[in-house]
């Protein structure tokens, strides 16, 4: 039923404007903008809508994924990194770590929080 159609993502936000100029400083172009300031992002074949809501920063948990080819994702971090970024590394069974980079089999993982933080990963599958 649902199946067919795509998700959009929502990312509470204390902040609209700070969190429109954190995503745009990652070279997303904001599109539609509510009245109450929240704001819809293209990504890809996709989209992504920053809202604001008195719940920001209280979810402990993956938020948004990119899914980025294996060879992009260097490339990606790489980019990131530049922009000051910096990764979230944790304990979980399973898990083996390169740096600040998490690796099991063909995946690579990172995390990052955004203003709010709400948790960010761009992750490769191979």
């Amino acid at each position: 039923m649902l199946n067919t159609f795509t998700p959009i993502p929502t990312l509470p936000t204390k902040d609209t404007e700070a969190a429109r100029a954190f995503y745009e400083s990652l070279g997303f172009v904001a599109g539609d903008v509510g009245p109450d300031g929240s704001v819809l992002f293209a990504s890809g074949a996709g989209r992504f809508l920053v809202y604001k809501s008195d719940f920001a920063g209280t979810n402990q948990a993956t938020a948004m994924m990119f899914d980025v080819s294996g060879a992009e994702f260097d490339g990606v971090i790489g980019g990131l990194r530049d922009k000051g970024i910096t990764f979230d590394t944790f304990a979980a069974e399973g898990m083996e770590w390169d740096g600040d980079v998490m690796v099991f089999e063909a995946m690579k993982s990172i995390w990052f929080h955004d203003p709010d933080g709400n948790i960010v990963s761009v992750t490769t599958f191979g």
